[in-house]
């Protein structure tokens, strides 16, 4: 509508810095609101009162269900909104003067539609695992956008090089938000390490937990650099513009699902909240175990759409630099150039910036492995020698 009005595409960036205000309000507020009932709902209850999480007794019982609806709803339903609108108003800008800006509003009204019709397709298989049925519902949107925008760019002689980028930032959002089921899931190893961690003590469950997630950061980042420097090859041939036009639309393409995003999203915090229901009435443990089952799927899945969202900033943050390129070029007649523009550059810095982070943990886990090993002998000796723990000479059996 702001398009059709202003013809302006430069007026979207006005447009998107406004989605940015909103994000940063409401994820930073709508976050210390929810952390904040959180730890003070568990402090409160379950470590000095002794009560069940969801204890109707604890007053800040309801102070967490509401903060899980600001936090993860709100705040992260903010957040993709910025990065979509964004992701659209860097493509738009570039593409005006590739005369490709109809093709951005296509592919972007072809992603709700695949979403509607993935989110009535989510259904729970005989297995009854909910996460399978989340994953299945993406893995069904993401293969009908695939189709309509082929189909589209065929028939309106749209280049199929800038299908191929958009298919490109589709595919690499899927499988970052794999890794992050991968680093989150409670059937995967990671989390099975951290739990395992946990019987020893709390300084094994944090060393443990903070250094997978300093790991989980390394595929998201490598994937941000495929993805940036593939669209840009794959879009360099079509000729000037075009190149920079391929990230953008890689951008795109990674949030063109972002109504299957926002459902996957929002369901984690509507089963904390049924768990919270549930546990408040008395419903019984048979109801509890349906609801905790449900409430893992959602935080595993929560996690997933985190990683779409933040891929898909990493390539905007590229594209709006190409949007401010392309305006700059327009008034003065004079090109900028970053060296961060260049993909290979911008690829070495990513993963640059995430070897450090894997570094660092693999030499915390080292620490955790040994540290339990030599605590496993501690509890061996204690409880294998007689009166070592009184302080009594003997000799060990």
């Amino acid at each position: 509508m702001i398009y059709l009005l202003t013809k302006d595409s430069t007026v979207l960036l006005g447009f998107s810095f406004g989605a940015s205000s909103l994000a940063l309000f409401a994820k930073a507020g709508g976050g210390i609101f929810t952390k904040t009932a959180d730890v003070s709902a568990d402090l409160a209850g379950k470590v000095e009162l002794g009560i069940p999480e969801d204890d109707p007794r604890n007053p800040a019982v309801i102070a967490d269900n509401v903060g899980d609806n600001v936090g993860d709803v709100a705040g992260m339903g903010a957040d993709l909104f910025d990065s979509n609108a964004a992701a659209m108003a860097a493509a738009i800008v570039i593409g005006v003067a590739l005369k490709q800006e109809f093709l951005v509003f296509c592919y972007g009204a072809l992603g709700l539609l695949a979403s509607i019709i993935g989110v009535l397709n989510a259904r729970m298989g005989k297995d009854n695992s909910p996460s399978k049925a989340l994953n299945k519902s993406t893995y069904i949107t993401t293969a009908i956008f695939a189709v309509l925008t082929g189909v589209v760019s065929m028939a309106f002689n749209y280049s199929l090089r800038i299908w191929g980028a958009t298919m490109v930032g589709l595919i690499v959002g899927v499988i970052i938000g794999i890794t992050s089921e991968y680093f989150t899931s409670d059937e995967k190893k990671p989390v099975r390490n951290v739990a395992k961690a946990s019987s020893t003590g709390a300084a094994f469950t944090i060393i443990s937990g903070f250094s997978y997630g300093l790991i989980s950061a390394l595929p998201s980042l490598v994937g941000i650099g495929i993805a940036s420097l593939a669209a840009y090859k794959i879009c360099e041939p079509l000729g000037p513009g075009y190149a920079m036009f391929g990230i953008s639309m890689a951008a795109m393409g990674m949030l063109s699902i972002v109504g299957m995003i926002i459902s996957n999203d929002a369901y984690g915090p509507i089963v904390d909240n049924s768990r919270g229901l549930a546990e408040m009435t008395d419903m019984g443990d048979k109801v509890l175990n349906i609801t905790d089952e449900l409430d893992s799927a959602g935080n595993t899945v929560k996690a997933i759409t985190k990683g779409f969202a933040i891929a898909a900033a990493g390539l905007t943050v590229i594209a709006l630099l190409g949007a401010y390129q392309e305006i700059v070029q327009n008034a003065t007649g004079e090109m900028i150039n970053f060296d961060v523009m260049n993909p290979l550059v911008f690829f070495g810095v990513l993963v640059g910036l995430a070897i450090p982070a894997v570094f660092s943990a693999m030499l915390m886990l080292g620490v955790d492995k040994n540290a339990q090993r030599m605590i496993t002998e501690i509890h061996r000796q204690f409880s294998s020698i007689p009166g070592l723990k009184e302080g009594k000479p003997g000799e060990e059996n």
